[in-house]
């Protein structure tokens, strides 16, 4: 499993990338909002990158190559980077789109329409029921 976040590696956020510094989007290094919830932690060795900006690269850095998963599914909550990314390299993408947000009810339902040709969207109970389906 391999977890991402985002998170400004900066207190003052200046290493934002452009668009979140005109969109005032800034998730203090650190902040309470770039933890992993409890419920789905990381156990063991699971990776957990803290920028998305390079996902791709940090998968082909650390030969998690898309050969490798490729006949998988690669389940994403929210981020459209990573989306894009992750379907660019071969995964069979799931977004779960009740467990992603932004600033404004606006901009979500803007980032769900925008990204749904690269991905399947479901809700965070109809893919537990896929799951439980999976393992019954």
């Amino acid at each position: 499993m391999i977890y991402t976040t985002i998170e400004s590696l900066t207190l003052d956020g200046r290493d934002r990338s452009l668009d979140y510094k005109i969109t005032g989007f800034d998730v203090a290094k650190g902040a309470w909002d770039v933890q992993v919830i409890d419920q789905i932690a990381p156990q063991g060795d699971e990776i957990v990158p803290r920028q998305n900006l390079f996902f791709r690269l940090y998968l082909h850095q650390h030969r998690l190559c898309p050969a490798q998963f490729r006949r998988q599914t690669m389940v994403i909550s929210g981020v459209e980077s990573a989306i894009r990314d992750a379907c660019d390299l071969g995964y069979m993408v799931t977004q779960v789109s009740d467990a992603c947000l932004t600033y404004s009810a606006q901009r979500h339902a803007q980032s769900l329409r925008t990204i749904q040709s690269y991905c399947r969207q479901v809700t965070t109970q109809q893919l537990v029921a896929e799951i439980a389906n999976i393992r019954s």
